[in-house]
């Protein structure tokens, strides 16, 4: 049974050919395989529809015997893209035949998929780096110093690319700062702007060009960057530096991330914003309560062990732990030990034994 082109195409027997050519833009739009939604089998049905109904000539035999004899074989014969071969049709009629048409399915269909013309600002690459931190600097926070090799702004000339401030129009543009481009395609013809890659569109060019950059505006050289990293900071996290990556001519300069690796402390780990640490006590300190000086990142502090105090019981100390917004700290939060001895002398045993008898 031979396939309806009008019903493919949502339109009526008597259609003009503007009517057809809209009906199939409209599928194409919808149906095209690249698109993430698209339909590979109905965007080749509705081609097949458009190569035969725009045509004049097919349109006739299709009307009158259900199918097409000028090409030598049925529309629907199969071969080539799903019975509609896109080279024979431009060879033998269809769109602006003999016309010096492009066939470019990415230049057809990119005023549907996001080109449209329009012209996009360069943008430099972005640069990753890795930066490992003491565990103090990533609780307080640092200022590092790091050196890179990278395509910069050019500092003689500022990225104007000029040796002095005397330019002239740009011949390749003409001063507009844009270049206009018509191109063909099977849909019909397509104006594009793009920025003058001659004046990076700004319709000027330096008389004379800078001799570091050779009037690019960017060069490569050795730059030293300064990197605030923020207090509290975890390993794994990173840091974007707007604007810091490499240098573009004629566009802005990429980002640059940083990536912090944590080096961790033998006696403390990050909670939040609390610092945890662990502190073993005697056993006669846990029953009858004492003092241990512990060593802290903000320096010694005097702990008061309290009497009774149980194993795995946690002490608060209020603000030494990481700071926060505010000018305000978390707490550091000691977890108690009990150090059980191995071997209890004869006064030692005869001291558990009466408290045995006394029931604790």
């Amino acid at each position: 049974m031979s396939k309806d082109y009008y019903q493919i195409l949502g339109v009526d027997k008597k259609a003009a050919k503007e009517e057809i050519k809209k009906a199939f833009r409209k599928l194409a739009h919808k149906y095209h395989p690249d698109k993430k939604d698209g339909d590979e089998v109905k965007f080749k049905e509705a081609s097949e529809a458009y190569a035969v109904l725009s045509d004049d000539k097919k349109r006739a035999e299709y009307d009158a015997y259900g199918r097409v004899f000028s090409d030598g074989a049925s529309a629907s014969g199969g071969g080539g893209f799903g019975g509609f071969d896109f080279s024979d049709f431009v060879n033998q009629g269809g769109f602006g035949a003999g016309q010096g048409v492009e066939f470019d399915l990415g230049d057809i269909f990119s005023e549907f998929f996001g080109g449209g013309g329009r012209s996009r600002t360069k943008r430099g690459r972005d640069i990753s780096i890795d930066i490992e931190l003491p565990f103090e600097e990533s609780v307080f926070g640092v200022s590092r110093k790091v050196l890179l090799t990278k395509t910069s702004v050019c500092d003689i000339c500022e990225g104007t690319g000029a040796k002095s401030s005397k330019t002239k129009t740009c011949s390749k543009c003409n001063g507009k700062g844009k270049m206009h481009e018509t191109r063909k395609s099977i849909l019909g013809s397509f104006s594009t702007t793009r920025t003058c890659d001659a004046c990076y569109g700004k319709g000027t060019v330096p008389e004379e060009s800078c001799d570091r950059c050779l009037g690019s505006g960017v060069r490569r050289k050795e730059e030293e960057i300064t990197v605030a990293i923020p207090a509290g900071i975890d390993s794994g996290e990173m840091i974007r530096m707007n604007g810091a990556g490499e240098a573009v001519a004629g566009g802005v300069s990429g980002d640059l991330y940083i990536k912090i690796h944590v080096v961790p402390h033998k006696n403390f780990r990050k909670e939040g914003n609390n610092l945890i640490t662990d502190l073993s006590v005697k056993l006669s300190s846990a029953l009858l309560g004492g003092e241990y000086v512990l060593e802290t990142l903000d320096g010694n502090i005097t702990v008061k062990i309290p009497a009774g105090i149980s194993f795995g019981e946690i002490l608060r100390v209020k603000g030494k732990g990481v700071p926060v917004s505010g000018g305000r700290r978390g707490d550091l939060l000691i977890k108690i030990n009990i150090q059980m001895p191995a071997k209890l002398s004869r006064i030692a045993k005869k001291a558990v034994e009466e408290l045995k008898e006394e029931g604790i």
